[in-house]
């Protein structure tokens, strides 16, 4: 693909949002995008397929701050006229260059002249195929390297907080099997491009121009395969459902993402592969709730364990716990338990944060109902008054 043809998509039209959507407003689009068009939701469907691939193309692009903002220069320039669109050449009246007999070089322009390429278009262009602002300085061209792939898994609660290994299953562009990457038939090997000498692009002079663009012989790549390999047709890359097996660290939060490098789309003819994100997504738990490091738990006592104190069996990640109630302890006070909380990367752990609520009962049988009203009358001549002070009484 030539840099035109890169630069010409529209990336921000094949996820269907604007040229000033956040990160967030694409990751959004892309992943309803991504499951209405995923290859296990339509087996078969080769037009669903391409469609998958055009997204996550967009996405990998879009989400990189350094590649859109050279995306969207390089797009603004072509769109400005900076280059001519009709003959594939340099329009040497566009953008005010060339007037008045003016004299200059445009090896400057392009990062080759003088100042070594710092900040020309040359580097802009570069960084797009990643070929960097000295590629035709250099005798070979580094192929493209794989798009990251974004995924995600639930957990339970406690496997969430604990640790825990699991299996995932994806459909994405992976390392050919049989050519392992090269592209090339097993036994063979790909060649250098004599016309480029593996550079992947030519010089091209227009009157008082030269102009380097990708060499059509080898389509950019710097290498040439004489007998590709039957089964991605040269690619290096195929389309495959894979299971990888992840690791999930304790004390994995909600929204989190796990990264595993080099587990992403493959890269062409043996590039490097792109890296997987992982995002984790985890189910609420009927007991604990978690608020950092911290495990919470509420449990419900009787107002007579409150007055009197007593222990309480309070659950945890590994088993129960005493937990002591001081006399006279409050309705809805929390109590601490040190290091019985959600386990740390230092190997330490969080606390476990006990909160007491009392539980009213909703019906009394004669004698209860009997011993409480001996109780109302004991604490009323004590001189206790559960309301003093309160609202100006």
């Amino acid at each position: 693909m030539s840099q035109r043809e890169w630069i010409e998509k529209d990336f921000y039209k094949e996820l269907g949002v604007s040229s000033s959507a956040t990160n967030e407003e694409i990751t959004k689009a892309y992943r309803k995008l991504a499951r209405d068009n995923h290859p296990d939701a339509n087996p078969g469907n080769a037009e669903a397929e391409q469609r998958f691939k055009a997204i996550s193309e967009a996405k990998s692009v879009l989400t990189d701050p350094a590649k859109r903002k050279e995306y969207d220069e390089a797009r603004q320039l072509f769109a400005s006229g900076g280059f001519g669109r009709g003959g594939g050449g340099f329009n040497p009246n566009a953008g005010g260059f060339g007037g008045g007999g003016q004299t200059f070089d445009v090896g400057d322009i392009f990062g080759q002249g003088g100042g070594g390429g710092d900040g020309g278009i040359g580097d802009l262009f570069g960084g797009l195929f990643n070929r960097g602002g000295t590629q035709q300085r250099t005798t070979t061209n580094r192929p493209r390297r794989g798009s990251d792939v974004e995924t995600e898994t639930t957990l339970g609660f406690r496997e969430a907080t604990q640790g825990v290994t699991v299996p995932l299953r994806l459909t994405s562009p992976s390392s050919c099997t049989t050519c392992h990457g090269s592209g090339a038939k097993p036994g063979t090997s790909p060649r250098v491009c004599p016309r480029c000498n593996g550079a992947g692009v030519v010089n091209r002079n227009q009157g008082a121009f030269g102009f380097s663009e990708p060499c059509d012989d080898c389509r950019g790549t710097g290498s040439i395969i004489d007998d590709p390999c039957q089964d991605c047709r040269g690619t290096g890359v195929q389309n495959r459902t894979r299971t990888i097996t992840v690791r999930v660290p304790s004390g994995v939060s909600d929204g989190q993402k796990i990264r595993l490098a080099g587990q992403g789309e493959a890269g062409l003819r043996g590039a490097p592969s792109g890296d997987l994100y992982v995002t984790v997504r985890v189910r609420p738990d009927k007991v604990f709730g978690r608020t950092g490091d911290d495990l919470t738990v509420t449990i419900p006592v009787s107002y007579g364990e409150l007055v009197l104190g007593t222990t309480l069996s309070v659950p945890t990640l590994d088993g129960r716990v005493g937990v002591k109630v001081p006399p006279g302890t409050v309705d809805g006070r929390v109590l601490r338990v040190r290091g019985r909380g959600v386990p740390k990367k230092t190997g330490t752990a969080g606390d476990l944060m006990v909160t007491v609520k009392v539980a009213v009962p909703q019906k009394l049988d004669d004698p209860a109902t009997e011993a409480l009203q001996t109780y109302l009358e004991a604490e009323k001549a004590s001189g206790f008054d559960p309301r003093a002070g309160w609202a100006g009484a």
